[in-house]
This record gives structure tokens, C-alpha cells and sequence, in this order.
């Protein structure tokens, strides 16, 4: 099993300033855990990896299967939490040009996004996209009223009809929702589609191991079964009350450390673009759990070292309210190597030889040393190689941390009262009955 191991030695805090909050994290781990099956707390995802439904698995299994079968691309409808998780975990663990390599080349269907915006011209240029090509549907909402995926699913509903035929477009569409009531689980009852179930208990933002993020992740190709398995071992690790034994609780302290210090903004880094979405689904469960009561780490993200050609500057230079969380890859999955050039015209020959991810490595330390120096403090999280385990670990070891943090931050890490506000006021603007004054 793939594991996970973090370094607080460029942080520039004592182990006795974390130790501190020993007393404090335990409380809140004996809370976290007495009420994960009270309704109403949203703590079901802390379970998951070892109570979820079996029958469901296979079911999402069965259906990714007849999905490849029948369709060369599976578009994703969904915000938030209903996409960012599944996009992060395919992105991660499949070739980096995956929607863009042939169909025989790639195997296993095109994966892409629709809902998570209100343009036009992207619904367009999507429909471009797909072309006469055969097309399946994951659509993803609890409600079925968000106002972004229920605009892009009665676009797409009606493109299925005219293109497949009620009758065949109905097994094209597959729909995750509530399990008992909602828009989308009346409108999927009638139809007679494939539904999955997004539990009561488990908020969007953490519901990637659940069918919200499986049935597109397996579709890809991907082994849910290994993903579901380093979720486990990651429950099983932090399981630890004691803070000194456990690194998860670690992070939620010593971020909270370095935010009573004024360093209220914190980087996700890494060095390996294929990360990208990993960072966007990480802002998204820290933002929302925490941004509430005038508190809360922004939370941003940075790939370098092509951001170090842009944001490099500020960081090193700029305010002192920044630390950086950086996710290290031990190990490849493929390398290069940089061949001598007799001209040596770019002068890189004292390289020559050397490994891209050699070269890489370098530039990693390089930064975290300029960095701390420049008064940024770094938290490096060592991940042995990119596979499901290291990601089904990953996912599990934010959300627990965040949950954490959140409590020690004193606020409630798993509502979102403040996303409701900008709706509000669309609506008003809209004209949506109710919404008038």
C-alpha cells in the first residue's frame, strides 16, 4: 500500500507548539466520531471506505461497463462537488492528453463536463465537440435545482431525444441524486433511468467516494476498488486520537498555527500537472468548510515550476501572509532523459545526463528553500507514486484534516450558508417567482 508521509521541518514551528493542542483535537476527534451517524451532521463520509453499499459498487461497475460499451464520450453534469472530485481522481491517474488521444489509443471513453457554468458558447462548442459521436450522461444533483446542471441537463435531455429517440436516450442517462425526493429523482422515477444514491449524510464537497465521483472514475477505467482500498488505510492510520501519532491532525494544526500567525492564504503546490484538478476539488472542500464567520485560510493553489515564471515573484517578494503545502511524487510513473548537445547552444550541457525528474527534484528543494527564507513557510506532503491507493489516501487524509481544522477554527466545516446569497440575488434578477423583493 501506498504511503503517505509529511515533513513540518520547514514550517518554522516547534513540535511543542503542536503538541499544545493535543487536549483539544482529541475532544473534537471523540466528537467527530460519536456523531458520524447522527442525522443531520454530514459526517457519513468519514465511514465510507469501510461501510459503502456493495450492491451499489457493483452496480456502478455494470454501468461503467455498458457505458464504454455504448458511447465514446460520458459528459459529467454536475458543480462542485458533483464534478470537481471525479475530474481530480481521472486526470490524476490517467494520461495526461486522455481526452485528447484517439479513440483506439485511449480504450475507455472520452470523459467530459458540462454544468459547472452558464455560457452558451461552451455548450456549443461541446456539442461541436461530440459531433456524431455516441454519447452517454452522468448527471449529478442532489436537488436537481441548481440552477447551473438542471440549464445544461435539459440542454443535453433534449439533445439525447432528437438524437438517440426517447426510448434509447433513456438508457443513455444515468442520474445520482437524493434518494428519496428532488427534481432529478421525480423527472428520473418517470423516465426510468439508471440512478445512483448521493447519501443524506455526506455534503458534496466530500462526496467523491461515494457514486458521485465512482461511476464517472470507474468509466475512465479506473480500479474504484483500489481507490476505495487506500481510503481505508487512510481511515484505519489517522483512527489515532493522539495528535503526536497522527500526521493528518498534524496539518489541521499547523495550518491553523500558521494562521494565528497572519498566514491566512495557503498554496496547494505541486509539480506534476497532471494535479491540476486535485488542487481545484482541494480549494473547493477548504473553502467552503472553512470561509465562514469572517474567518478562514483562503485557499489558492500553484503548479510549478510554471507558476514560478509568474507568481514566483509575489510569493518570494511579496506580503507575508502565504505558506505553501506541497505535494512531492516520489517516484514517476515515466521519465526522460536529457541527451549531451555538442553546440550546447542552450547551455544546459551541465545537465546532460541527468533525468527530468532529477532535475525537477532540484528545482522543488530550490523553492522550498527560497521560500522559507523569504519568511513562506513550507508543509511537504511525500507521496510514493501517483496510483488509487496514493489518490484514494489523499482524498480521505483532506477531507479528515479539513473536518479538523474547521472545528478548531470553531466553526461548522460542513454547511455553506454563504453560497446561497449569490443565488438569492440571480434569482431576483431572473425573476424567479418567490424571489421577487
Amino acid at each position: 500500500m501506498s504511503n503517505i508521509k509529511l515533513e513540518f521541518k520547514y514550517t518554522g514551528l516547534d513540535n511543542k507548539e503542536i503538541i499544545k493542542y493535543t487536549e483539544k483535537v482529541g475532544k473534537i476527534h471523540q466528537e467527530l466520531h460519536e456523531n458520524k451517524n447522527k442525522k443531520g451532521e454530514f459526517l457519513g463520509w468519514m465511514d465510507l471506505p469501510t461501510d459503502c453499499d456493495k450492491k451499489e459498487i457493483d452496480k456502478i461497475k455494470k454501468s461503467a461497463k455498458k457505458i464504454a460499451k455504448d458511447s465514446e464520450i460520458l459528459l459529467v453534469i454536475g458543480i462542485g462537488g458533483s464534478y470537481l472530485g471525479a475530474r481530480a481522481v481521472i486526470e490524476s491517474l490517467t494520461h495526461t492528453f486522455y481526452n485528447y488521444l484517439p479513440k483506439e489509443q485511449r480504450k475507455t471513453p472520452q470523459i467530459l463536463y458540462a454544468g459547472n457554468n452558464i455560457s452558451g458558447q461552451y455548450l456549443n462548442d461541446l456539442v461541436e465537440l461530440i459531433g456524431d459521436r455516441d454519447l452517454s450522461i452522468s448527471v449529478i444533483s442532489k436537488s436537481g435545482t441548481t440552477t447551473e446542471p438542471a440549464i445544461a441537463f435539459r440542454f443535453f435531455r433534449e439533445f439525447m431525444e432528437n438524437k438517440y429517440g426517447i426510448k434509447e436516450a433513456r438508457k443513455r442517462i444515468y442520474v445520482t441524486t437524493d434518494k428519496r425526493k428532488g427534481a432529478l429523482k421525480t423527472l428520473a422515477d418517470k423516465e426510468g433511468y439508471t440512478t445512483f444514491v448521493i447519501p443524506d449524510n455526506v455534503g458534496g464537497r466530500y462526496s467523491v467516494l461515494t457514486p458521485v465521483g465512482l461511476l464517472p472514475i470507474a468509466t475512465a477505467g479506473i480500479d474504484i476498488d483500489k481507490i476505495l482500498d487506500g481510503a481505508k488505510f487512510a481511515q484505519e492510520k489517522y483512527s489515532d486520537d493522539n495528535l503526536k501519532y497522527n500526521d493528518c491532525y498534524k496539518y489541521a494544526v499547523t495550518r491553523n498555527i500558521l494562521y494565528k500567525d497572519e498566514k491566512n492564504i495557503e498554496l496547494l503546490v505541486t509539480y506534476e500537472p497532471k494535479m491540476h484538478y486535485m488542487i481545484e476539488w482541494w480549494k473547493q472542500l477548504f473553502g467552503e468548510s472553512e470561509g465562514k464567520e469572517g474567518k478562514g485560510i483562503y485557499p489558492s493553489g500553484a503548479e510549478f515550476t510554471t507558476d514560478l515564471h509568474s507568481l514566483g515573484q509575489y510569493i518570494q517578494e511579496g506580503r507575508k501572509n502565504l505558506f505553501e503545502t506541497v505535494i512531492n511524487i516520489e517516484k514517476q510513473e515515466s521519465n526522460i532523459k536529457i541527451n549531451l548537445d555538442e553546440d550546447d547552444l542552450d547551455g544546459i550541457n551541465y545537465i546532460s545526463g541527468k533525468t527530468m525528474e532529477y532535475v525537477n527534484k532540484r528545482a522543488m528543494q530550490g523553492t522550498i528553500d527560497a521560500h522559507v527564507e523569504g519568511d513562506v513557510p513550507n508543509i511537504v506532503i511525500n507521496i510514493e507514486k501517483l496510483d488509487e491507493e496514493t489518490i484514494g489516501h489523499l482524498i480521505y487524509f483532506f477531507e479528515l484534516s479539513c473536518a479538523i481544522s474547521g472545528k478548531i477554527l470553531e466553526i461548522n466545516p460542513f454547511d455553506q450558508p454563504g453560497v446561497e446569497k449569490y443565488k438569492t440575488n440571480m434569482f431576483k434578477l431572473l425573476g424567479k417567482p418567490g424571489y421577487e423583493e
